[in-house]
């Protein structure tokens, strides 16, 4: 077996970059994690509304990561009407994000009736804008619903969006259960989904009582972990990367009650080399850290006279954490990355 891995540079379709110092913290990291495409969140604090908003967040970015291809999104709010749509299409927004209201960070403006925004949806539908959910239900005691099978009771909503609007592309994000994957398999090729890092590693026993394997939606049952592995196994075009890698401060994810996000850019690469090795499927990982979800999200493919990333079979060991730009450097002022302290069976060979 070699003790090299050459591959295009990955492509994170899901991505939290923040903004003030986080930003300077984190997005220079996305290239130090082997990614060179990525798609940007717009749950900022205010959150990506308008066009002009994400545009000016783009150049913001760009000027921090010179060599990574940012894909903006729009968040998806009342005041995005059919019109804002098309001069979003024209200015190269990719996508508009969903977040079901109160369902993770900075979600409060969001989503209550899918319906009310059918106009929106068909103006997506007809400028060839992605659709990106957080597929999860609010949390309702009354019915049932609750953070365990919150992405289940979801799934209704995604068959009817698909069957309403057949051509609008669709990503259900971070898909967490077997319910998920099943039923995205069942669909139409205009919808796709996006794992994690974490969550093909994790399950409920490693974020109860672990804040920073804390995130939304939660890690579930061995079986759901067991289908999102066996599903990049098999090699599923319709599923690929989204690391939603979402740092935090230590002080947010220690505190009374933690921020939900884990934190892997730095590492995404060498991490998901390190599981598909010991999931005996090495082969499918330029699949899908690549070749899949460009081809979804209609970008070209990474051709043999593009630059490669190489990955060397060598000892990483994950940092404890990372110190937060212009923070004061205190134990509170740094981000904690998934599995730290722990080490990786790859490494990136050069950056």
């Amino acid at each position: 077996m070699s003790d090299t891995l050459s591959l295009p540079w990955a492509s994170d379709f899901h991505c939290h970059l923040r903004q003030g110092d986080m930003m300077d913290t984190v997005v220079p990291m996305v290239e130090q994690g082997g990614v060179r495409t990525v798609l940007a969140m717009p749950n900022l604090t205010p959150p990506l509304t308008t066009t002009q908003m994400a545009v000016d967040y783009g150049t913001a970015l760009q000027k921090l990561a010179p060599n990574v291809r940012f894909i903006l999104t729009l968040y998806l709010n009342p005041d995005l009407k059919p019109e804002e749509v098309a001069k979003a299409a024209a200015a190269g927004i990719t996508a508009v994000k969903v977040y079901p209201s109160g369902v993770t960070t900075n979600s409060d403006w969001g989503v209550l009736d899918f319906k009310t925004y059918y106009p929106t949806f068909q103006a997506m539908q007809d400028h060839n804008l992605v659709l990106c959910l957080h597929g999860e239900c609010p949390s309702d005691a009354s019915k049932g619903i609750c953070i365990l099978n919150a992405e289940e009771r979801f799934l209704a909503t995604l068959c009817e969006l698909h069957e309403a609007f057949p051509r609008l592309r669709i990503v259900l994000e971070h898909a967490t259960t077997k319910a998920a994957v099943d039923c995205v398999k069942s669909l139409g090729d205009t919808v796709a989904c996006t794992i994690t890092a974490h969550h093909l590693f994790i399950t409920i026993d490693d974020w109860a009582g672990q804040p920073h394997h804390f995130c939304k939606p939660v890690a579930k049952y061995p079986s759901d972990r067991d289908a999102l592995q066996e599903v990049v196994r098999s090699g599923h075009p319709r599923f690929f990367l989204g690391s939603d890698s979402a740092p935090h401060p230590r002080r947010a994810k220690q505190g009374e009650k933690p921020a939900a996000g884990v934190f892997t850019t730095p590492i995404l690469v060498p991490l998901m080399a390190t599981l598909f090795e010991r999931l005996g499927c090495l082969d499918k990982l330029e699949a899908f850290v690549s070749t899949y979800g460009r081809a979804f999200y209609q970008l070209p493919a990474a051709s043999l006279s593009d630059a490669r990333l190489v990955l060397r079979r060598k000892a990483l060991e994950i940092p404890e954490s990372y110190s937060i730009s212009g923070g004061s450097a205190q134990m509170s002022d740094a981000v904690v990355p998934f599995m730290a302290k722990q080490e990786l069976a790859w490494q990136i060979d050069s950056v």
